[in-house]
């Protein structure tokens, strides 16, 4: 609790909001690359307490937001095999496809069972032998050494019978993709979660290539204020740098044991993003080496190709081009209860926190 009100006391938040309204003078577009940022910044309110010089912009911060629909249409087609059940997260069960989701394959009678950890489907793996197990496989940085893991435990512990359906991707080449797509971005809020196992280090080309500001930050109203404080203190002074707000969690290097697991496990690769189409070296292919557990190796399927559903402007708002509350179907036919687009299914979406918070 002491934890929480320190970062939440509203006299640091109002200095905080006070101070940026005095030094903000030049117009700044700022992206969270974030899901769990998006969430926090509009739960708390964040853009009211800002001056009109600043705009900030939602980005395909959102791992269930950016995966393509062909690859939940795939673990449809996989979950439909006989002898095969489906172990997922609980955020992917909702994720509408093309023609279905796994949240109605369920309902119609596919194995298909929500766990917390790659562990766990790797136990339902070795419980149930005469049966093929897929995990599909999201998420960036944060989430890619758990996948790692139960690889590499499937291969020590011989379980023949576990597969992973990969589409795991890394944040940096997204966020070089949304500039040489001319999106104006300025500064960027990074990521707390994927900085924390990546380090620090990782947004090195990055500014390379790019006149940017970068702040890595925590998650509460006062990380979040702050780290947008430093970005504006960046821009009026002229500067453009790495700055790690989030520094009780963040460090230059990383988690050098989960980097060295994924690199082991996994490989760079081609991939596609919603909203940005296929940015080289995005992804995270299984290596050869662990081929025996790669679903898309494994267990061939017929999977047509992929149908967007009308009027849906996710991509645009994946890129901060638009914002949800332009999209015609915000509020009206897409919900949380009936999500017509992925940014509404998770929580993490940019349509879901508009539509909960604004």
């Amino acid at each position: 609790m002491k934890y929480i009100n320190e970062f939440r006391n509203s006299d640091l938040i109002k200095t905080l909001a006070e101070n940026i309204h005095t030094l903000s003078k030049k117009p700044v577009r700022i992206m969270e690359v974030c899901g769990g940022h998006t969430m926090a910044i509009h739960r708390f309110g964040i853009p009211s307490l800002l001056p009109n010089t600043i705009e900030l912009l939602s980005g395909p911060g959102c791992p269930v937001c950016v995966t393509s629909r062909t690859f939940i249409d795939r673990a449809i087609a996989m979950c439909r095999l006989p002898g095969v059940i489906l172990t997922t997260y609980g955020d992917l069960i909702r994720v509408p496809g093309s023609f279905s989701s796994l949240e109605r394959e369920k309902a119609e009678g596919a194995d298909i069972r929500i766990v917390y950890s790659t562990l766990d489907a790797l136990e339902i793996a070795k419980k149930n032998p005469d049966k093929r197990i897929v995990f599909p496989g999201i998420g960036f940085e944060t989430t890619t050494p758990s996948s790692a893991v139960a690889l590499l435990e499937a291969r020590r512990q011989k379980v023949s019978n576990f597969y992973l359906l990969s589409s795991h991707k890394t944040m940096p080449q997204a966020m070089m993709a949304l500039i040489d797509a001319g999106i104006r971005i300025d500064g960027y809020i990074g990521p707390g979660h994927v900085s924390t196992i990546a380090g620090a280090g990782m947004y090195a080309p990055l500014l390379a290539k790019y006149p940017l500001s970068i702040v890595i930050s925590g998650f509460e109203p006062v990380d979040l204020l702050q780290s947008i404080y430093m970005i504006v203190q960046q821009m009026e002074n002229n500067e453009r740098k790495l700055e790690i707000q989030y520094k009780r969690v963040v460090t230059p290097e990383g988690n050098l044991k989960a980097k060295a697991l994924v690199e082991e496990v996994f490989e760079p690769c081609d991939d596609w993003w919603r909203g940005l189409g296929v940015i080289p070296g995005s992804g995270m292919a299984i290596r050869k080496e662990f081929s025996a557990f790669d679903a898309i190796r494994q267990i061939a399927v017929n999977v047509e190709p992929a149908v967007e559903p009308p009027g849906c402007i996710c991509g645009e708002v994946l890129k901060g081009i638009k914002k949800p509350v332009e999209c015609l179907l915000f509020g009206k036919v897409c919900t949380p209860v009936n999500p017509i687009g992925t940014c509404m299914v998770s929580n993490e979406g940019a349509c879901q926190a508009y539509y909960r918070y604004n």
